[in-house]
C-alpha cells in the first residue's frame, strides 16, 4: 500500500445521499416465479438436513473442538479470498501469543486473531436473530477492526492514490468503485442497509437459507464500508447460517468459495448487472443471476458439509488418530497407551481425569503423566487442571488427522 498523507480532502468529503431509490438493489428476494425456485427450494431443504445431521452426529465435546479448529480455517479462507495468506498454524500460534519477527506476517497474525474473536462471539450466540441487521453488520466491522493493526486500517484508493483511513464500524463516507460496479453513494447506506434489513430480517428460517446468497450478494452490492466488506458479509452469511441452520459451526463456506474464488467473483459481478430482459424476473438487477448465485452457493455449503463429513466419519478420523499415536508411541514422543486415551475420547467425547488411570489399567501417577503429554501435544484440552479433557483438533496435526482441509504449511 503506498503511504501518502492521510488527511487529504479525499478523506474529508462531506457525506454525499443522491437520492438513490432502493429499488436500485431489487430483486433482494428471488420471485416465486423464479425459474429455479422449486430447485433452489430443494436444494436448502437437503442442505438443512444433511447440516442438522451432522452436528447430531457429533458428541458435544468433538462438536466444540470441532468448531475451534473450522474457525481457524474459515479465517484462512475468507482472508486468502482476500489475498491475505495466513496458515492456520500461524493462526494457531498467534491465538498462544506466538507472533512471526517479521512485520508484515506479524500483522496478517493479528489480522486473524481479530477475525477469529468475531467468529468466536458469532459462534456464542453474539448475534442470534439480528445478524442481518444494520446494527449486526457495523458491530462485526468494528469488532474485526478495533482489534487490527495500524498498518491494516488504511486503504488506498486505487484511482486517486489517496491513503484513507477506516474506522471500526463506520460507514463508508465517500464514493466508491468496485470493478465495474459503482455503488450508491455514502449517503445512501444507512437507507440502503434499513431496506435490507427490513427484507432479510422478516424471514423464517427455510427462506433465509435459501436468501443468504442474495444478502451475501446484496450487502456487498450496498459496500458500506471503506475496507474490510468481503470479510464482513462472509462473516454475517455464517451467522445467518448458524442459527438458520443450526450448524454448530462446523463447516464453513469460505472454504468452498476461496476453492472457487474465480467462480464467485464472477458470479458476485454477473449479480451486479441490469435485468437482461422481460423474462428476467421485475428488478433493476439480473434475477437470473440472482438464482444461479444462489445454486452456486448452496451447492458450495452442501459440499463443504459433505466433505466434514467424510473427515469426521468416526472409523477413518479412529484409524488416522491411532496411526499418529502409534508413530508418536514408537518414536518416544508419547507414553504407551497414549492412544487408548484418544480412543475413550473419540467414543465418549470426554474422561473424568480420575477415570483415566481405570480405563489404562494403570496407577494413577502413570495416568496423569500420559494425560499431560497428550495435553502437551495439543491434542486434548479442558477448562481448567481438574475439569474434564475432551479432545483437540490442533491446526498442527490437521494433514494428519483432517487431510485436505487447509493445505500444508511448506515454509
Amino acid at each position: 500500500m503506498k503511504k501518502n498523507n492521510p488527511g487529504s480532502k479525499a478523506d474529508i468529503q462531506a457525506v454525499e445521499d443522491r437520492e438513490e431509490p432502493t429499488t436500485q438493489m431489487e430483486p433482494l428476494l428471488l420471485g416465486e416465479t423464479s425459474r429455479q425456485r422449486h430447485t433452489l427450494a430443494d436444494l436448502a431443504l437437503e442442505l438443512a438436513q444433511r447440516s442438522a445431521g451432522f452436528r447430531r452426529s457429533l458428541p458435544p465435546s468433538i462438536l466444540a473442538s470441532l468448531a475451534t479448529l473450522v474457525r481457524s480455517m474459515n479465517c484462512y479462507y475468507s482472508n486468502l479470498i482476500e489475498g491475505h495468506d495466513t496458515h492456520p498454524i500461524d493462526i494457531e500460534r498467534a491465538l498462544d501469543n506466538d507472533y512471526s519477527k517479521d512485520r508484515r506476517k506479524r500483522d496478517l497474525q493479528l489480522e486473524a486473531r481479530a477475525h477469529i474473536a468475531v467468529q468466536t462471539w458469532i459462534d456464542a450466540g453474539g448475534l442470534k436473530g439480528k445478524a442481518v441487521t444494520t446494527e449486526a453488520i457495523r458491530e462485526i466491522h468494528r469488532r474485526f477492526y478495533a482489534e487490527m493493526p495500524d498498518d491494516l486500517k488504511w486503504v488506498e484508493d486505487p484511482a486517486t492514490k489517496d491513503r484513507l483511513p477506516v474506522h471500526p464500524g463506520e460507514l463508508r463516507p465517500r464514493d466508491v468503485q468496485v470493478g465495474r460496479h459503482i455503488a450508491i453513494s455514502p449517503g445512501a447506506v444507512p437507507r440502503f442497509l434499513s431496506r435490507f434489513e427490513t427484507v432479510f430480517g422478516a424471514l423464517g428460517k427455510a427462506e433465509t437459507v435459501i436468501a443468504a446468497a442474495a444478502a451475501h450478494h446484496r450487502l456487498a452490492w450496498i459496500h458500506p464500508f471503506l475496507d474490510g466488506n468481503g470479510r464482513v458479509m462472509r462473516l454475517m452469511s455464517h451467522a445467518a447460517l448458524l442459527e438458520a441452520l443450526d450448524s454448530g459451526a462446523v463447516w464453513s463456506i469460505s472454504r468452498g468459495l476461496a476453492r472457487n474464488v474465480d467462480t464467485y467473483k464472477s458470479h458476485l459481478a454477473a449479480c451486479d448487472l441490469p435485468r437482461r430482459n422481460d423474462l428476467d424476473g421485475r428488478g433493476a438487477l439480473s434475477e437470473e443471476a440472482l438464482a444461479e448465485f444462489t445454486e452456486f452457493f448452496l451447492k458450495t455449503c452442501l459440499d463443504q458439509v459433505t466433505f466434514m463429513e467424510s473427515l469426521v466419519q468416526p472409523d477413518r478420523l479412529r484409524t488416522r488418530i491411532l496411526l499418529w499415536a502409534e508413530e508418536e508411541t514408537r518414536l518416544d514422543a508419547l507414553p504407551p497407551k497414549s492412544g487408548t486415551v484418544l480412543e475413550a475420547l473419540l467414543y465418549r467425547g470426554e474422561l473424568q481425569r480420575g477415570e483415566v488411570a481405570g480405563i489404562l489399567g494403570l496407577g494413577d501417577r502413570q495416568a496423569r503423566r500420559i494425560v499431560a503429554a497428550l495435553a502437551e501435544k495439543g491434542v486434548t484440552a479442558s477448562e481448567s487442571t481438574r475439569a474434564p479433557i475432551r479432545l483437540a483438533f490442533p491446526a498442527t496435526l490437521a494433514s494428519r488427522w483432517m487431510p485436505g482441509l487447509f493445505p500444508d504449511k511448506t515454509g
